[in-house]
């Protein structure tokens, strides 16, 4: 039996769907660069894929940006379906649609927290806009704010679109020209 990459031991589905997607020929997987392991790995290119938060990004971009391209690589669920498995955990039970729906401007939320490397000549985004399957189960323990449900995995079902940032400028055109410069 082949042993698992180092960075994939945790993988999430959604994650390594992502991953499978922006694939091509020649890719390295889980390549160590610098004291921090890569997602991608793409000839001159880093490619990092994040499905949560940036925070937790911030300091391994920042320092690889000094040295490497690095492109940054994020879902925003436009459709979602939640899907709840049943007391067994691993049987799904009910399932709809969510009313939410996400959209480009939702990165926002999460470039607050790398705001220098937006205009950074080695960073770039890719905001991929999704259709996922979220999964919860119970645990009443640790679910206490959604009535004892909890994420249990994201899965991939399609890519909507893609958009791909190489500068602030790019990025800024999503705000509205009636907003004042200093707000």
């Amino acid at each position: 039996m082949e042993s698992p990459l180092i960075g994939s031991l945790n993988e999430k589905p959604l994650h390594a769907c992502l991953k499978d997607w922006i694939v091509e020929p020649g890719d390295q997987f889980e390549i160590p660069v610098d004291g921090f392991v890569i997602d991608i790995v793409r000839g001159e290119e880093l490619i990092e894929i994040q499905t949560k938060n940036f925070s937790s990004l911030k300091r391994k971009l920042a320092t690889l940006s000094k040295k490497h391209k690095v492109r940054l690589v994020h879902p925003i669920p436009r459709e979602k379906w939640i899907v709840k498995l049943e007391e067994d955990g691993a049987t799904e039970g009910k399932r709809r649609k969510s009313p939410k729906r996400g959209q480009l401007e939702h990165v926002f939320l999460e470039l607050v927290y790398i705001p220098k490397l937006i205009n950074h000549p080695n960073f770039s985004l890719t905001v991929m806009l999704i259709q996922e399957e979220e999964v919860r189960r119970h645990d009443p323990k640790r679910g206490w704010r959604r009535k004892g449900w909890i994420t249990h995995e994201r899965r991939l079902l399609d890519v909507v679109e893609e958009r791909h940032y190489t500068s602030a400028e790019e990025i800024m055109r999503f705000i509205p020209d009636s907003v004042p410069d200093q707000f």
